[in-house]
């Protein structure tokens, strides 16, 4: 790393919060920091959404799955996972989009309180926020990987990942704070078609550095195998049933149910424009993770396959990229393509995790319906907060991280832990007219303890997928746990049976809370 490249990555981290205060404007009214007044254009929420779900992960680890997948696992396997994405989008696009949009909400949750009640939506906020402080917590951690590569590039005392994630933090909240959810979005669309051009140009580089003949190579060593019909479908997150399926349900409910990605299809102009959006993300998440996958079999060629730990002495394999970046790359291009990567970081959740807390949980502790001055300020405020706890979550992954898996990996398993129970409340509301708000709750809570069960205690054989014990400890060589894209499917079944039985003994359809009168009725 020279002074050009710094110069570029100070200039661009000092500059992409700027730039969000600018876009996002003065803020007026808890609507314009919250949904942005609903006016934001569907290409860019579609930007948006690709840049806050795979940003940090896929630039730095999906390349990494590409380069230690085994001869004969087959290298691209990942984009089956992708395909699953795009066929969940689509059903969310018209299933679940037009509640949100049509009923004129702030977060995804108001909608399992108008079906359900005040209760549901709190708990179902709740764990929006847990799980999210959880993922973005690994997610700033991420970016904080290169940071560190580039400052041991020029022969500076090791920093402690604590301090880099501190200031990230900082940087991330200032147009989070002063620009609402417009500066959030537009930024996201910047740094995603920042970091895009940034790999094309790897691509580039990549390509004239590699031998005659690496194609064919990494041909016969299933590089670029897609599909992977292997039948162990419970041990294998990549196998074609369990990645499409698994992917599917998992995109429906990070995209149905989650509201972080809900929160930017919410401020676009209408239902159209969200579905538009919504299924234009999806396929720009699959080119996407193509572009990185190739990535990471251009970095196989070039290292001959060498182990990113053993053989190329880095500190864990999601620092392959960012080293070939920083010691590879020509000057210039080098802090071109790293900024990319660094803002990345800036792809807030703080607005949603605030419009959250306020709207399902504060506003319910409080016991009042909160004026829109009172909205604003409670929103900027958990802003700040979320974003302090966020630095501390990323310095604790840090701290204990596991670092023999792809971090990407670890962060579509913290997801799958409540994706299900989230998404089988929606669907439980949908499908069980009877259903009401405690058999939402205990259906809710039954689905989260029983899956932590399954994901922590059941062991399939590695080879095969056949079940082999229920265990507590740490996977073994021979032994894995259920694959993680079927977390959100075990989830949705769960929640639908328990929630679906409980509703049976109900004789009538559910009324909408707000139209209840007699306690009894509540209480029956």
């Amino acid at each position: 790393m020279r002074v050009l490249d710094l110069l570029i990555i100070a200039i661009f981290l000092v500059g992409m919060p700027l730039i969000g205060v600018l876009i996002g404007g003065r803020q007026k009214s808890s609507d314009d920091y919250f949904v942005g007044e609903s006016k934001i254009r569907w290409w860019v929420v579609c930007l948006s959404v690709v840049s806050a779900e795979t940003s940090t992960l896929t630039v730095l680890s999906v390349p990494t799955v590409a380069y230690l997948a085994a001869p004969g696992a087959g290298g691209m396997t990942f984009l089956s996972l992708a395909l699953g994405y795009v066929i969940g989008r689509i059903v969310v696009s018209y299933v679940l989009l037009p509640k949100y949009i049509a009923g004129d909400l702030v977060t995804a949750y108001a909608f399992l309180g108008k079906r359900f009640g005040g209760g549901i939506q709190s708990t179902a906020s709740m764990t929006f926020l847990f799980t999210r402080l959880l993922a973005d917590g690994l997610r700033l951690f991420a970016t904080a990987i290169p940071i560190k590569v580039v400052l041991a590039s020029l022969g500076l005392p090791d920093v402690n990942y604590w301090w880099i994630v501190a200031a990230l933090g900082i940087a991330m909240v200032v147009y989070s704070y002063f620009g609402g959810v417009r500066a959030v979005v537009w930024v996201d669309a910047i740094q995603m078609l920042w970091y895009v051009l940034g790999a094309a140009a790897v691509i580039i580089v990549l390509a004239g550095k590699l031998p005659d003949g690496w194609l064919g190579r990494a041909a016969d060593a299933n590089k670029f195998q897609m599909f992977d019909f292997s039948s162990a479908v419970l041990s294998n997150q990549y196998a074609l049933i369990t990645a499409v399926v698994g992917g599917a349900v998992l995109s429906m409910s990070s995209h149905g149910a989650d509201q972080l990605i809900v929160q930017r299809l919410m401020a676009t102009r209408d239902v159209k424009a969200s579905q538009k959006a919504l299924i234009g993300s999806g396929i720009v998440v699959f080119l996407q993770f193509a572009l990185f996958l190739f990535i990471g079999v251009m970095l196989w060629a070039f290292y001959n396959g060498a182990s990113p730990t053993q053989g190329l002495g880095l500190n864990n394999n999601d620092e392959l990229f960012a080293s070939f970046i920083v010691n590879e790359l020509p000057t210039g291009l080098s802090g071109f393509v790293l900024a990319g990567i660094l803002a990345a970081a800036l792809s807030s959740s703080l607005g949603a995790l605030a419009s959250s807390t306020v709207t399902d949980v504060y506003q319910k502790v409080v016991r009042r319906k909160l004026t829109d001055a009172e909205l604003f300020r409670q929103g900027r405020i958990w802003t700040v907060i979320w974003a302090a706890v966020l630095v501390v979550v990323a310095g604790l992954f840090a701290t204990f991280f596991r670092r023999g898996e792809p971090i990407v990996e670890q962060g579509l398993s913290i997801a799958g832990f409540t994706s299900g129970a989230l998404l089988g409340a929606f669907l439980l509301g949908l499908i069980f007219r009877k259903a009401r708000q405690l058999d939402a709750i205990v259906a809710f809570v039954t689905t989260v303890v029983v899956v932590a069960l399954v994901i922590l205690g059941l062991k399939f054989t590695k080879a095969t997928g056949e079940f082999l014990a229920i265990d507590f400890g740490k996977p073994t060589a021979t032994s894995v746990s259920l694959a993680y894209p079927w977390y959100p499917v075990l989830g949705v079944v769960i929640t639908l049976i328990v929630g679906g039985l409980m509703s049976l003994r109900h004789r009538t359809p559910a009324t909408p809370p707000d139209t209840e009168q007699p306690a009894a009725v509540k209480a029956a």
